[in-house]
């Protein structure tokens, strides 16, 4: 037996097995065994930091009585569930959160060890997880939701009050006039899909679900065209310098994707940057040491302080108070990683911020066989 002294709260719990070298106080959720007579045989030092106890205290005495847990409704869950004198067929409860004394949360799953089918419980065993990590997720939902209502009631007021405004009073304006507020409603409505197509893109990279449709890319001509499309929106040519390696590996990806990739860095470092803005792609090996295609986007401005280089990644990172949702980063991950890539953060040489991604050749199959 491992036993902590009065007041310690490391738990008491029979000895591992020498050929694990595990210790139930090694596990890091709450361990809770009673034996066939529902006396508390084992009480980790989690399930103490869990709920409270110390297991000198819980340790001999009944289940119920050492962890008198209740459902949300206020029920004694031990007498709902009956693990003893229950189905002879029931192997044990799904997780689910209830109430300690006091009424603080835990998430509790419990297994009904049997020494044969259908014979009686023998052991019950206990797992006891906290709520933080629940609480974090549902807290990061929360302000998913409210910044996704706060990014559309901009756009939605303002199409809403210039397409009311003309339906009233269409008569009234010149045809300039007119020309401004629809254009102003065809850009609000831009942003919308905008925000819907990053809320889509979140919820596919967070299941799993984002798909890739592999084709053949021109990453230098993939840069030059959205170099392109600044220099048409009236940015002057020299903010941006292109830097292309003379041979780069044959690339499939999905071209629609890079584009986003591309997108959401160039206008970073436009946005928030200074100074010219700096595009290298050039051939590289991945982190799985295969051939791949680098790319390198670096500016001149304040770049990003040490302390924030560890979130740039992470949901609602904003690396400024110049708008935007937070959301762009954390996708452009994720779509690198669905392409089997890395993309990294760094300062450039001019102190500036400075991001690079890597994608594998991605050839299919049939190209590589043979």
């Amino acid at each position: 037996m491992k036993v902590g002294t009065a007041g310690s709260m490391a738990g008491i719990c029979p000895s591992a097995s020498p050929g694990l070298g595990l210790h139930p106080d090694d596990l890091p959720d709450g361990l809770v065994v009673a034996d066939a007579a529902q006396r508390v045989t084992c009480f980790n030092a989690a399930a103490a930091r869990i709920t409270g106890l110390r297991p000198a205290d819980a340790v001999g005495r009944p289940l119920e009585s050492a962890l008198p847990l209740e459902d949300l409704d206020g029920r004694r869950w031990w007498a709902l569930t009956d693990p003893y004198g229950g189905l002879a067929t029931r192997s044990g409860q799904p997780e689910r959160n209830l109430l300690l004394p006091g009424g603080r949360q835990v998430l509790v799953s419990a297994r009904y060890v049997r020494e044969r089918p259908g014979g009686p419980v023998v052991r019950v065993v206990v797992q006891l997880r906290g709520t933080e990590a629940r609480r974090r997720a549902e807290r990061s939902h929360a302000e998913l939701i409210a910044t996704v209502a706060h990014e559309l009631r901009s756009p939605l007021t303002s199409v809403k009050g210039f397409t009311a405004t003309l339906l009233a009073k269409w008569e009234r304006f010149t045809d300039d006039q007119k020309r401004l507020m629809l254009e102003t409603v065809d850009a609000d409505a831009d942003r919308v899909t905008r925000l819907i197509a990053e809320l889509l893109d979140i919820s596919r990279i967070d299941s799993g679900r984002l798909e890739v449709r592999r084709q053949p890319v021109d990453m230098a001509a993939a840069v030059l065209r959205h170099v392109e499309t600044y220099v048409r929106a009236g940015l002057p040519r020299d903010r941006f310098r292109l830097e292309v390696a003379e041979e780069l590996p044959a690339l499939w990806a999905d071209p629609d994707k890079v584009d986003q990739v591309l997108g959401n860095l160039l206008e970073n470092a436009v946005r928030h940057g200074e100074g010219r803005v700096t595009i290298e792609v050039s051939p590289a090996v991945t982190k799985a040491r295969t051939e791949g295609t680098a790319v390198t986007v670096s500016d001149e401005g304040p770049g990003i302080p040490e302390e924030s280089m560890a979130r740039v990644f992470t949901r609602f990172w904003r690396g400024s108070k110049r708008g935007g949702t937070g959301l762009g980063l954390y996708i452009v991950k994720g779509i690198v990683e669905a392409h089997g890539g890395t993309i990294t953060v760094g300062r450039a040489a001019r102190g500036g911020a400075q991001f690079r991604f890597t994608l594998p050749v991605g050839a299919p199959a049939f190209l590589t066989q043979g």
